[in-house]
């Protein structure tokens, strides 16, 4: 029942975190290092991290919960799922004890945020397929390869970059199979340059193509244990799935409450067009989607942190592709609403039509997550 119905403690902190981010002035597209700092300070940006290390000892049911209600509020903010969410989760399940002392406590306060690596141009969607590959050299590693769509590089102090040992990439090349390595990489790295991709998306995390040029780090950069395998990395894949869902809630909460105001105040022939059905079925249908997607995220988060990596990966997938669902079909939907007004900077829709596109495309597609289910969940053969 709990991943039903809310504990009285969750639903004060949603309210709490509600009113903080509805009497902030709204950051999408704008610079809202001052609202992540003001957050901090409140403890929602490290709910889900050790209490031994300023965090608030919680887990990421409570960190997706806050960032479902800032997007609700209009103030999502995109390196909730990075920082905290995968680089903060990784660290502190894998981390050494001076990796946690140095990065946990900064991570928690806001003063420091720390990117994720993972995606490669030749990759895509195939993580099996990553090329960079790190060498020992004496007792540093030397890290080549390439990223792309790195989010928020350029305001992050590090950026967890993953990555295969040399000795056993050929290896695995022929395996087909990915025995991933993590490496913090902080930004003034010699050999570790950064190009800023010219997006579309309004958004004040910007995107980066990553380049590592024979980039040299000392033996305790290296996260965790390098035979680990997959299970270090999903550590921070499945928490990624469950914020992106929580993300794409609140930013579809955000249109369609936008909407209903509008359904209930805009009148023509006498009568608020929200009266008809035309206009209150397809806003009703949104809401249901929407709230259906929440469900599949709060059993997702509970899964996780209840220690359950299998039965959360599969949970999380899900809930990622119905929050982007609801989401799209939501932000379309209140733009309808509005008509023209919705297309209008005063009414503050029309930038969430691409925006809303992320919840779809990021962190993994659509498509991807069928596959994922069609195999896993349902025991259909590959195609791949």
């Amino acid at each position: 029942m709990t991943t039903l119905i809310e504990s009285e403690e969750h639903k004060s902190l949603r309210e709490a975190v509600s009113t903080f981010a509805r009497n902030h002035p709204r950051t999408l597209g704008t610079d809202n290092k001052h609202f992540w700092q003001e957050a901090a300070k409140l403890g929602y940006i490290g709910v889900n991290l050790p209490e031994a290390y300023g965090g608030g000892g919680g887990g990421i049911t409570e960190l997706s919960l806050v960032l479902e209600e800032m997007g609700a509020a209009g103030n999502p903010l995109l390196m909730m799922i990075v920082s905290p969410a995968i680089c903060g989760t990784v660290i502190s399940r894998f981390g050494t004890e001076a990796q946690k002392q140095d990065w946990l406590p900064s991570l928690a306060d806001g003063t420091r945020l720390m990117s994720f690596g993972i995606t490669e141009p030749d990759a895509g969607s195939n993580s099996h397929r990553i090329t960079t590959t790190a060498r020992r050299d004496g007792t540093d590693w030397i890290l080549t390869g390439r990223k792309v769509f790195i989010s928020g590089v350029d305001i992050s102090d590090a950026t967890l970059i993953v990555g295969r040992t040399e000795a056993v990439a050929t290896k695995e090349g022929r395996t087909g199979k990915l025995k991933p390595c993590l490496f913090i990489v902080p930004r003034d790295t010699p050999g570790f340059e950064r190009r800023q991709i010219d997006m579309e998306l309004n958004a004040t995390e910007k995107q980066f193509e990553l380049t590592l040029d024979d980039v040299r780090l000392p033996a305790d950069a290296l996260v965790g244990d390098e035979d680990a395998g997959l299970l270090q990395l999903f550590a921070g894949l499945n928490p990624e799935r469950i914020m992106t869902a929580a993300f794409g809630i609140g930013m579809g909460r955000y249109a369609l409450a936008r909407a209903l105001d509008y359904a209930r105040e805009r009148t023509v022939w006498k009568t608020p067009i929200g009266a008809h059905q035309a206009i209150a079925h397809p806003l009703a249908q949104a809401h249901i989607d929407l709230e259906l997607a929440r469900l599949m995220t709060q059993k997702a988060a509970h899964l996780y942190d209840a220690g359950d990596d299998m039965g959360a990966g599969e949970a999380a997938n899900m809930a990622k592709y119905a929050a982007g669902e609801a989401c799209v079909k939501a932000v379309d939907q209140a733009v309808h609403t509005l008509g023209g007004n919705g297309l209008t900077r005063e009414f503050g829709l029309a930038s969430l039509i691409t925006a809303s596109r992320v919840a779809r495309i990021a962190p993994v597609s659509r498509e991807m997550i069928l596959n994922y289910v069609s195999h896993q969940a349902l025991g259909l053969p590959k195609s791949y």
